[in-house]
């Protein structure tokens, strides 16, 4: 009798073996030489395609060498490399190497990560990780938590569980319908737009939205913030929700935790902090006063693969009380068949989030913590923001730029040419679209990658380092090629004679 399948897909050991090792033999060059490419080749949607070919689904397949020696070739010659050491646009990451080998690891194993039975090293794996990420940031260690897919996810996660903690019970039965007070959350300006799309997912709408102006310090004003708590209470709405910015994505602002967290207390409302940028920074003891009160806060979302440099996909929730992720999640349905070792049970993650399947995202967030191990952080997200400071500082020497912000490892500036003479709005209007040409052509340009912001009302280049390749070098050449072609832009879209003084 035949006891072999023969199944397609199957490779053998000799076959896995000699296509893996060309892979990361492929794999490893590509990192070693990735900064000698073009950070981007900002190639059009047709020309990929193009590449790429539009044939159909092949009738018969072909060696996984071929396929993998075909998509190597794709990948690296056709991407954006955020791992390339002039890389700061929006806040992704260069991705640890280990993480690379951490996901094909995971991948062998293909633990479920929805219930202990499933993944019984891996569920214990990431609840280690969740812990170690607590510690690291000053947090709860004796939190609950769930690896999610990123800050979105993170956020979403921490939402549902601060109403179902604080909303009436009959929420989970006859939904918000049932309420006769509107629950009412309250957040800077700043905050990223998750919050509308939780709000409007949820069935709140955005209208349950306060957004708090900032401060002079591009915090959410704290004063404002209880006084509008103060004015719901009077209307008869029911305030529920606090979302303090650890690390806001246009400039890197922290809010004052601290007094957020006390006004929350006050109320008895949930406050939750969006660090899904930059909770990590917490680790570092020269910016303690900076997230001075992010241990008060009832959730956090983080995410590993923004500023701890892990792939995509990782974002984490932390939840100072476990139970109220279990009281929003949690179900048991007949045919979940989980629960049967009372002395000793194990953990399903299923009844801490969204997902009921649910891959090993820990393992490489897991194996970085250890390879680099707390100091090393500390190095990596230190220099960031040294690197931001002094492009900061590189910029308010400069005659042609104009420093505008700095905050933990984000700058934001804008390109003035000396010899403008414009003045009042007309100044300002030829400023943002000379700055958001200027962003357009560094991106196509391949030689750095940033991203922008706007700031007050103005448009502004941005960069975000969260890079642990980026050298004082690159942030040198930065400017170099900002002004390079600030000035070709300006000479070639100057709006009137008064430009160059005619």
């Amino acid at each position: 009798m035949n006891t072999a399948r023969n199944a397609a897909l199957e490779m053998d050991q000799a076959e896995f073996r000699s296509a893996g090792y060309e892979l990361i033999d492929q794999i490893s060059s590509f990192i070693d030489s990735v900064d000698n490419r073009p950070v981007t080749y900002a190639e059009t949607p047709a020309r990929i395609r193009a590449v790429l070919g539009q044939a159909g689904i092949p009738k018969d397949g072909i060696s996984a060498s071929e396929v993998l020696g075909n998509a190597s070739d794709l990948l690296f010659n056709h991407s954006l490399f955020n791992g390339h050491s002039k890389f700061w646009g929006y806040i992704t990451s260069s991705a640890a190497p280990i993480g690379a080998l951490a996901d094909l690891l995971a991948a062998a194993v293909n633990p479920n990560c929805g219930a202990f039975i499933l993944s019984p090293m891996a569920t214990e794996i990431e609840k280690q990780t969740i812990r170690w990420l607590a510690e690291l940031i000053g947090y709860d260690t004796d939190c609950g938590g769930i690896l999610v897919s990123g800050g979105n996810m993170a956020n979403f996660t921490g939402f549902l569980a601060a109403r179902t903690a604080l909303a009436p019970k009959s929420i989970q039965t006859d939904g918000l319908c049932s309420l006769k007070k509107r629950l009412m959350v309250y957040c800077s300006k700043g905050t990223h737009t998750w919050i509308d799309k939780a709000t409007s997912l949820f069935g709140h709408g955005t209208n349950s939205i306060r957004w708090i102006p900032a401060n002079s310090k591009r915090q959410m004003d704290n004063q404002v913030l209880e006084q509008t708590i103060g004015r719901d209470l009077d209307d008869g709405d029911q305030p529920f929700l606090v979302i303090g910015t650890a690390g806001d994505v246009s400039t890197g602002a922290v809010d004052d935790l601290k007094g957020a967290s006390e006004i929350c207390k006050k109320y008895g409302l949930w406050f939750h902090i969006d660090g899904a940028y930059g909770a990590p920074a917490a680790a570092l003891s020269s910016e303690r006063a900076t997230f001075l009160g992010l241990a008060y806060a009832d959730s956090i979302a983080l995410d590993p693969h923004k500023w701890l440099y892990c792939p995509l996909e990782a974002g984490c929730t932390l939840v100072k009380n476990p139970q109220h992720l279990i009281d929003a999640y949690s179900s048991h349905p007949e045919y979940y068949n989980f629960d049967k070792n009372e002395e000793d049970p194990g953990t399903n993650f299923y009844g801490f989030g969204l997902q009921n399947s649910r891959g090993f995202r820990a393992l490489k967030v897991w194996l970085a913590i250890q390879q680099v191990g707390r100091s090393g952080y500390e190095q990596m997200i230190g220099d960031d923001i040294t690197l931001a400071k002094l492009l900061f500082d590189l910029a308010s020497r400069h005659e042609e730029l104009e420093a505008v912000t700095h905050n933990l490892s984000i700058t934001t500036f804008r390109y003035v040419p000396k010899d403008i003479l414009l003045e009042g709005e007309e100044r300002e209007k030829y400023l943002d679209q000379l700055n958001e040409d200027l962003v357009d052509a560094l991106q196509a340009g391949g030689e750095v990658f940033l991203s922008n912001a706007i700031v007050d009302g103005r448009y502004c280049c941005r960069v975000c380092i969260v890079n642990f390749r980026t050298t004082e070098k690159d942030i040198r050449d930065l400017v170099d090629v900002a002004v390079r072609e600030g000035r070709k832009l300006s000479k070639a879209t100057g709006p009137s004679p008064k430009l160059t003084g005619e």
